[in-house]
């Protein structure tokens, strides 16, 4: 089987680049697959996960990215250029190589793979719901440019063999779609031990961005500082991106920092959860929430805003932690201290946190990939 993933770019510690990093060794090393990863925005920079050897890396060298700083106007008739170059060179691949199967995770190839007659079947894996565009609430003409491309997105679709969603609660977004199939995340062994759940800390993980709120998370633990009553606990928060100066402006202008700190992606995030006793998601959107699965892994119990998609499927509210409305930033403050002064509430919720693997295993997950493999190429 020859299996040519297409992603913007694998530089960065996101959840996306390590879920496929799993599916890939998986792939490779118990399937024997040919595996090729196909990047439009690497610039050079070495993949943050260490791929296996046999895996081939390929970047276009389209760097969309490079449009980000420029008004509107000038973004679009960039992107024009560049989806142009795009689609030529991505063509160019394909007739040369002659996959089995081309997956896309969206969005910058999307438009335009289905039209590639290479030979092969083409997936599109979606790792965010369906309305992450209008999730920002943007006016003007870029709101209007938001709604389009969020209506485009339902015409797009339709055009693969398949189209592959992480959660049930997003595939009814979609409607009656005859290519629609939910295949979640998998949740790996992340460290060889469990977390006890007596460190007073809480640990959030993520892109330092708009999606991921962490703007949300310091005005709550502002709150929580502010009751004097967990002077001896401390949030740390691991990721990196454009919001760092913002976030770090925020966490001092509350005199945060003896409590909150913003640390640098690591490679062992495992060793990280195991060491803390509550993990937070404060997202404005998701696709899934694989941060999540991996602390529930090891045992850490949740507490999440109620935002599109996954959260609330994952935590199950009262269960493995705690489920709050999108944007409440009090009752986020309330629930994290609910857990935090309940150390027999915490155990109870990280036993069943536990259990996540049962639902999310690797076995299972990627049986559904295989699956899904076997009968597209039927």
């Amino acid at each position: 089987m020859k299996l040519i993933y297409c992603i913007h770019s694998i530089y960065n510690p996101g959840g996306m680049e390590r879920v496929l990093l799993n599916k890939v060794k998986y792939l490779v090393e118990k399937k024997g697959w040919e595996i090729m990863i196909v990047t439009t925005d690497q610039h050079s920079r070495p993949p943050f996960y260490p791929f296996p050897e046999s895996v081939r890396l390929v970047d276009l060298g389209v760097n969309y990215s490079e449009d980000n700083v420029r008004n509107v106007f000038a973004k679009t008739a960039g992107y024009l250029r560049r989806r142009w170059r795009h689609k030529k060179r991505l063509t160019d691949l394909l007739m040369t190589e002659r996959p089995d199967i081309v997956v896309s995770l969206y969005p910058s190839e999307s438009s335009f793979i289905p039209d590639i007659k290479d030979g092969s079947k083409k997936i599109l894996e979606l790792h965010f719901c369906k309305f992450f565009r209008l999730q920002y609430g943007r006016g003007g003409l870029i709101g209007l440019i938001d709604r389009f491309r969020t209506w485009q997105d339902e015409r797009i679709v339709r055009r693969f063999d398949k189209f592959v969603v992480l959660t049930e609660e997003d595939k009814e977004n979609w409607g009656d779609l005859p290519n629609i199939i939910t295949i979640p995340n998998a949740s790996l062994a992340m460290y060889d031990k469990f977390s006890d759940l007596t460190s007073k800390r809480v640990i959030a993980v993520g892109r330092l961005d708009y999606q991921k709120g962490f703007d949300r998370l310091v005005k709550a633990w502002d709150l929580i500082s502010k009751t004097g009553r967990f002077s001896d606990w401390r949030l740390d928060i691991f990721g990196q991106g454009e919001w760092h100066d913002m976030l770090q402006s925020m966490i001092e202008e509350r005199g945060l920092e003896s409590s909150l700190k913003l640390n640098k992606p690591t490679n062992d995030i495992g060793k990280e959860y195991s060491e803390s006793s509550l993990i937070v998601m404060t997202s404005n959107y998701e696709g899934f929430g694989m941060v999540l699965v991996e602390a529930m892994s090891c045992g850490v119990p949740a507490v999440a805003f109620d935002c599109q998609c996954g959260p609330r499927d994952i935590v199950r509210h009262g269960e493995r932690g705690l489920v709050v409305k999108n944007g409440d930033i009090e009752g986020l403050a309330e629930a994290m201290m609910t857990l935090m002064e309940d150390e027999e509430l915490r155990k109870r919720m990280g036993e069943n946190a536990k259990r996540v693997v049962e639902t999310y295993s690797e076995e299972r997950v990627m049986r559904m990939w295989e699956d899904l493999y076997e009968e597209i190429l039927r």
